[in-house]
């Protein structure tokens, strides 16, 4: 079933960013979604709402009905500055490593090295464009490095670290 969604007034787009907000401090990212793509209808180049849709969508990362990393990565195509979308691919990686870590299922610690490793690397890219004292990007690194560190089984696969042997 189709419905004609409601458009939203252009004088209601900072009263709903503050509402999605809430939304997401609330863990309910789906709501935060929805006032997003409300925003985003009226103000397409809104990039408020783009990062707040970004940060809902992977506060669904784990979850069954949940966005998906597609979805996340779409948004950040949309983000305007090198720096933003450098650092925002950080954080979906990040939190794709996390859900995985959440799952605690076999193999788990492996795939989640691999996405914190990645976030790590987009972290670094956008510490090459960072504003002078935007450390943002540093703290990212950093709380990936700890999650490797603290969690022994987050760890490369032997396999894919093993040295191939020609013969």
């Amino acid at each position: 079933m189709d419905f004609a969604l409601k458009k939203l007034s252009r004088g209601g787009v900072s009263a709903a960013l503050k509402k999605a907000e809430r939304y997401r401090l609330l863990n309910e990212a789906w709501e935060a979604e929805s006032i997003c793509l409300d925003i985003l209808e009226i103000e397409p180049e809104n990039q408020e709402a783009l990062v707040m849709l970004l940060l809902a969508r992977t506060d669904q990362l784990g979850s069954e009905q949940g966005a998906s990393i597609a979805d996340a990565q779409e948004v950040v195509a949309r983000l305007h500055g090198e720096y933003e979308r450098a650092y925002y691919s950080g954080i979906i990686c990040e939190r794709r490593a996390a859900a995985f870590l959440a799952r605690d299922r076999s193999g788990a610690g492996k795939v989640a090295y691999q996405w914190f490793r990645r976030a790590m690397e987009w972290y670094e890219k956008a510490e090459t464009s960072r504003s002078a004292g935007n450390d943002d990007a540093l703290l990212r690194w950093n709380t990936c490095a700890r999650a490797i560190m603290r969690h022994p089984n987050v760890k490369p696969d032997e396999r894919e670290e093993a040295p191939q042997l020609l013969e």
